[in-house]
């Protein structure tokens, strides 16, 4: 029996910016938002997830990100803005895409989730990633994780593996919090309680999170590496893709359910606890979706491509593409990463992931840095009425 798609909305948090529209973007590292501008973003994000359930979208996401003054990604606390959001909602589930989570202590992420959780019925997930941005990571990390994106080979897998080891050890850190009444834990990094705690009874032995979860967590991680993808399905947590090539999506696709059934002994359906991302713009005609929604392409890519995101697409060996590639709308379009077009046009790009994975949980990405939230808000509504009843 199919199983009915659920659809979300994704967005980044950037502020206006009206030169990318006009053809005169500036360089990343040029920008600077000024903090009415970032409030402006900020008020407009909780007013897209309320138009989001309003549309019938079934999730909203956000990202966190720090000290990004270019005005790109401007929302440090997701967790924040989703315990305003559920109280402006009756039904969407909200989480984030994601919660950077070495740059947290893990409790604090634990105690922070749990009471949204609570306050939103059950309505929120836990998105969580290991980082893109060295800024943010070095600045806030309590153990120096790191991203080596554009170190030497060498120096790269020592970063990298790193960041794996303090992710690791941070996420269980917030399972075994979240899923116990009481507990303790000693890892590389952690001891908790630390050793010599005396509380009123004496020493202290296990702790408490306040508040504990009263619904079911559910928790949702960036995969973009088969290491990625083989501790997901190690742990339970769900999977999402996006800007990578359908090719290699569908290739994980397949592979985190055989894993999953492995660690678990659970058979998933064909999309279950697996998300796809996608970057859409629709017009009324080809030409103006592809000069619009082209700019914001191309401006998404003057920020992420120095970050190596770009390491998604297929080269022409067939392999991942080198760090650095600044991909085309084109090849974007011709790898399925993004869908820019007419409604039918996007429709056919949703109908062949539909197809090769049997998805559940389609999440878009309707707002491209240099676009308003008004076009934005546009993006939602098209997508809902002249798309999916498009879909098969």
């Amino acid at each position: 029996m199919e199983v009915p798609v659920r659809y979300g909305v994704f967005f980044f948090g950037s502020v206006e910016m009206p030169d990318v529209l006009a053809g005169n973007p500036l360089p990343a590292g040029q920008r600077r938002a000024t903090r009415q501008q970032v409030w402006d973003a900020t008020e407009h994000l909780i007013d897209m997830g309320v138009r989001a359930e309003d549309l019938g979208y079934d999730s909203y996401w956000l990202a966190e990100h720090h000290f990004q003054h270019e005005g790109y990604e401007i929302v440090p606390n997701s967790l924040m803005l989703q315990s305003n959001l559920v109280a402006r909602t009756q039904r969407i589930q909200v989480g984030a895409m994601f919660n950077i989570v070495p740059q947290w202590h893990p409790l604090r992420l634990a105690e922070d989730f749990s009471t949204l959780l609570n306050l939103s019925g059950g309505r929120a997930v836990l998105g969580v990633g290991r980082g893109t941005v060295p800024r943010e990571l070095r600045s806030l990390g309590l153990h120096q994780a790191d991203m080596g994106y554009l170190e030497s080979e060498e120096k790269s897998k020592a970063i990298d593996a790193h960041n794996r080891e303090v992710f690791a050890e941070y996420m269980e850190v917030v399972r075994t919090a979240l899923t116990n009444e009481t507990f303790s834990y000693k890892g590389k990094f952690f001891e908790l309680p630390p050793p010599d705690t005396n509380g009123p009874d004496g020493s202290v032995d296990t702790l408490t999170l306040l508040p504990g979860p009263l619904h079911p967590v559910e928790i949702w991680q960036a995969v973009t590496s088969p290491p990625t993808l083989g501790y997901a399905a190690e742990v339970g947590h769900g999977c999402v893709w996006w800007n990578q090539y359908h090719g290699f999506v569908r290739d994980q696709w397949e592979r985190y359910a055989e894993l999953y059934q492995q660690h678990h002994d659970v058979g998933l359906s064909s999309g279950a606890k697996r998300i796809l991302v996608l970057p859409v713009h629709i017009a009324d005609d080809h030409e103006t979706a592809w000069r619009i929604g082209g700019a914001g392409h191309d401006e998404f890519w003057n920020l992420l491509a120095p970050f190596g995101w770009s390491r998604g697409y297929r080269g022409e060996d067939g392999k991942p593409a080198k760090p650095g590639l600044v991909p085309t709308l084109e090849q974007s379009t011709d790898q399925k990463m993004w869908a820019i077009g007419t409604p039918e046009e996007v429709a056919e790009t949703v109908q062949f992931h539909k197809d090769s994975l049997g998805l559940e949980h389609l999440v878009i990405f309707p707002h491209f840095p240099g676009h308003t939230y008004a076009m934005a808000a546009e993006q939602m509504q098209r997508f809902r009425e002249q798309v999916v009843p498009l879909l098969r």
